[in-house]
């Protein structure tokens, strides 16, 4: 089943920045901001409760443009990419999997862990104050609904030694299975409902294969035609589930858990965006844009879990004003959003000043090379156990502070404390530091080759 045109990359090839990346997962973050600004929209009771009204799901015109405007497994779609050059790259100069996993949990986790400590810590000084606790639960849910995406997007990148070891072997026999194993859940669900949230393993994997196959360059290869009519044919079959309703037609009802429509959303996509790479890389190569993504590209992590406690805290405290607040699904609402898009972006311009630098890239710490297998692992089971059971069951204050406290262990089991690259001591008989391997990133690594 290999085929030479899916042979791995040479580490020379591997380094080579596509800017397309950067844009694009740009692009689908400003729309990720823009769509939850239109979802957002609380009402203070005369009791002093909040309600939420979710006006855009509401609208009877956004179930065909969610079709179009769902991005989320184009973000799997871009992190295939990424984390196999970042993979292959890694383990070039020595790496393990277990490092890879230590890198990608600590590029994930640190910005995490902020914000839910910030969040944590907020939202206990407003109880305090004398914020109704319904108030406190509403916004702590609200706030915490992108953490079902860190979840699977952890999952996800974790398995990438493991994936790209089964794609090098045998790329459509490993993304076969995949989706048979999709199909399978999918099928299950009505009779076992628990079975279905496997294919937040499963279906995202499956989706990052497709990030596998255009690193190799198999898009790439095929011909225009071939792409159009992979958009065409995957857009049918999506009809034809969703027209049927073995699947919802509304993307975001199919999101989590996620099931075979997405897969079929993601090859759509991606055939889309390698139809279009061409203008996408001459607008990535305007000098501002170049200096926009330069910033923006290494901090996507800190903006995505920022920005909706950031629009949820700004509509909480715009609750307790006199600022005129339209009824939601109003004119006047809907034009409303768009200084609340730019105030949520303003806002985030001093988030990313501060936090933004927990996404740079770790460093060695001065008194090991690394952590044990064992530590790297339960680090990881440290992390998801209070994220899944977010995904799963809702976020409540008291698993806001518990999961912060797991993300700060994880980070300290893995034991690379951002700190200076400092070369260790060398004991009698031990192997000279000039001859090791660094299996650390390079430090001019680009964003979109670590994310």
């Amino acid at each position: 089943m290999e085929m030479d045109e899916h042979q791995p990359a040479s580490p020379a090839a591997v380094v080579h920045r596509d800017p397309a990346i950067d844009l694009v997962r740009f692009i689908c973050l400003l729309l990720v901001v823009a769509a939850h600004c239109m979802m957002v929209s609380p009402v203070l009771q005369k009791d002093g409760t909040v309600v939420t009204v979710n006006v855009l799901m509401e609208q009877s015109w956004f179930t065909p443009v969610a079709w179009g405007l769902m991005i989320v497994p184009l973000f799997f779609v871009l992190g295939g990419v990424t984390g196999l050059q970042s993979w292959r790259r890694l383990r070039a100069h020595g790496g393990t999997g277990f490092d890879f996993a230590q890198l990608r949990l600590l590029r994930l986790v640190r910005p995490a862990m902020a914000v839910l400590a910030v969040m944590w810590g907020g939202l206990w000084v407003a109880l305090l104050l004398g914020v109704h606790p319904a108030v406190i639960q509403l916004m702590t849910a609200g706030a915490a609904m992108p953490l079902w995406f860190l979840a699977a997007y952890l999952t996800a990148q974790l398995s990438i030694p493991v994936m790209a070891r089964l794609h090098e072997r045998a790329p459509f026999l490993t993304f076969a299975a995949l989706v048979a194993l999709i199909i399978t859940v999918d099928s299950l669900r009505g009779a076992i409902p628990v079975l279905a949230f496997a294919n937040m393993v499963f279906l995202w994997c499956a989706v990052q294969q497709l990030g596998f196959l255009m690193a190799d360059g198999f898009f790439e290869k095929r011909s225009r035609g071939w792409l159009i009519g992979a958009v065409v044919s995957s857009n049918l079959l999506l009809g034809l589930v969703t027209g049927v309703a073995v699947y919802p037609g509304n993307m975001v009802v199919n999101l989590n858990p996620p099931n075979f429509s997405l897969l079929l959303l993601g090859i759509s996509q991606t055939a889309t965006l390698q139809l279009l790479q061409g203008g996408i890389r001459r607008i990535a190569d305007v000098r501002w844009i170049q200096g926009v993504m330069a910033v923006a590209g290494r901090r996507s992590m800190t903006v995505y879990l920022w920005h909706l406690p950031l629009l949820v805290g700004m509509s909480g405290l715009l609750l307790l004003t006199d600022v005129p607040k339209p009824l939601a699904g109003t004119p006047e609402w809907w034009w409303a959003r768009i200084p609340v898009f730019f105030a949520v972006v303003t806002l985030m311009v001093p988030v990313v000043w501060i936090f933004g630098r927990l996404e740079n890239r770790p460093t060695a710490a001065s008194h090991a090379r690394g952590p044990t297998r064992t530590a790297v692992v339960t680090a990881a089971v440290v992390v998801l156990i209070p994220v899944a059971d977010a995904a799963f069951n809702g976020l409540t204050l008291a698993l806001l502070g518990g999961g912060a406290a797991c993300f700060a262990l994880s980070v300290l089991l893995l034991g690379r404390v951002p700190t200076p690259l400092l070369p260790p001591p060398v004991r009698e008989g031990a192997e000279s530091p000039e001859r090791r391997r660094p299996t650390l990133p390079e430090p001019d690594l680009r964003a979109n080759l670590e994310t």
